[in-house]
């Protein structure tokens, strides 16, 4: 069955080039697609492009992510990229990753990232994952943060330094243990329709603001003079 389902992942993977993760990227879903996020083998409800009534309002468009919380394909709450967020986080400085989430319900979501390293094939030589971010059934949009710097994250298998530099896979999924026991029964089902938007791959939140801080004050400083 594994053996299966790795076929399955790889054929997805290499049918396109993998560029790499870059600061400041961040998925609207504006352009009416997925941008790249989806589940691997059959599924009655993979991801979905909403168009409207994201955080941004009436026009904004949103990804939706659905568990029917029952066994079997659609049961469980999944969602890979292998395309834009993919490649080396440490080189390319990425330190956190936001998102904006809307928990529709009716289960509470605990959602996790995790940074999937397949060294060109085959089984994951690293794994490491994220601490879980509460979403209870009912939130409304919400930001929600992930610390991605190695002493952050937990590794499964090899180590979370090398799970983040050759990163082939980063996976959004639901799960209150911090573990991912595998792709198939080992997730916990869960019943909800979880809204995703304005992923973004950031440098530590603090230095961002003390950037923006340091901006304003150079702007008000330069008003002033004039």
């Amino acid at each position: 069955m594994r053996h299966a389902f790795w076929a399955c992942f790889w054929a997805t993977v290499l049918a396109g080039s993998i560029p790499a993760v870059t600061i400041g990227q961040v998925d609207t879903f504006q352009d009416g697609t997925t941008m790249g996020w989806f589940v691997p083998g059959p599924s009655g409800n993979p991801p979905s492009n909403v168009a409207g009534g994201g955080p941004g309002g009436v026009s904004d468009s949103y990804l939706r992510l659905e568990a029917t919380g029952i066994g079997g394909p659609g049961g469980r709450l999944s969602a890979l990229n292998t395309a834009q967020w993919a490649g080396d986080y440490i080189t390319a400085g990425v330190l956190t990753i936001s998102m904006d989430v809307n928990n529709f319900g009716p289960d509470d979501v605990y959602v996790r990232l995790l940074f999937e390293d397949f060294a060109g094939g085959g089984p994951p030589v690293n794994l490491a994952l994220t601490d879980a971010v509460l979403v209870p059934a009912g939130s409304g949009w919400r930001k929600a943060v992930f610390s991605i710097q190695p002493p952050a994250l937990t590794a499964l298998i090899g180590t979370a330094a090398g799970a983040l530099a050759s990163v082939d896979t980063l996976r959004i999924f639901h799960n209150p243990d911090p573990d991912f026991p595998g792709p198939g029964a080992g997730i916990p089902p869960v019943a909800a329709v979880l809204g995703v938007d304005n992923i973004a791959a950031i440098p530590e939140p603090s230095t961002v603001a003390l950037l923006a801080g340091g901006l304003a004050a150079l702007l008000v400083r330069r008003l002033r003079k004039r």
